[in-house]
């Protein structure tokens, strides 16, 4: 279970939320209402002004308490808009970076049940440049399982690519969220996404949760 009780300044923007996730929760909101700001505290790439956030049974942040648990310790996979692959690494280099980074051995079996899983075994001797964009996003989706977190977070993992290429990922993205049991907090303003990944809403506007619930909320977002 994910805790988050932050509050945060950003210029003019103020960014005060607080909501609890399991399973496959999404973040929806308008572009600019403070979602990629929120999951970037839960990674811990930046620092909530004050508040608190837990995960299961560990403290990551607490401005009362001084704790403020470093990224790399966190085991929370982040897949970005972009995928963020190194470009000079293979495929195969790429999807164990995450792995090597966190001092994690090497697990053969799990390794080739994500990459079955994704679809991108014929792609490891491949570089970055080399690959389409759903591709980009399948290897970037495997390297941050590699890591074995105990939660997912997927910004916009689709905004990047075109229609064909959404509909070739999500499906992938559907079996990730069944297969691997892994808690995901997806962040999309997209309500078409959201109802074929999240059991659960929290949605945000202008820096302040309205509403937590389940999918009909997107209903009424959109209706």
């Amino acid at each position: 279970m994910l805790s988050v009780d932050v509050e945060k300044r950003l210029g003019e923007f103020s960014l005060k939320v607080t909501f609890a996730a399991d399973d496959s929760t999404a973040l929806f909101g308008s572009s600019g209402s403070g979602k990629t700001s929120l999951v970037n505290m839960i990674a811990g790439l930046v620092r909530p002004d004050r508040g608190r956030i837990s995960l299961d049974d560990e403290i990551l942040f607490d401005s009362a308490c001084a704790i403020d648990v470093p990224p790399h310790r966190r085991r929370i996979g982040y897949v970005f808009q972009e995928g963020r692959l190194l470009p000079h690494l293979s495929v195969a280099k790429n999807l164990d970076y995450g792995r090597w980074m966190n001092g994690l051995p090497r697990d053969q079996a799990t390794r080739e049940h994500i990459v079955k899983l994704l679809n991108i075994g014929h792609l490891l001797d491949r570089r970055p440049g080399n690959l389409s964009g759903g591709e980009r996003q399948r290897v970037a989706i495997g390297r941050a399982l590699l890591m074995k977190p105990r939660l997912l977070l997927l910004d916009e993992p689709l905004a990047s690519l075109d229609r064909a290429r959404r509909l070739e990922i999500l499906p992938f993205l559907v079996r990730l969220r069944d297969e691997t049991k892994v808690p995901i907090v997806y962040v999309s303003h997209q309500a078409g996404e959201i109802q074929r990944i999240a059991t659960q809403v929290v949605r945000i506007e202008d820096g302040r949760v309205i509403g937590a619930g389940g999918l009909e909320l997107l209903d009424a977002a959109t209706g």
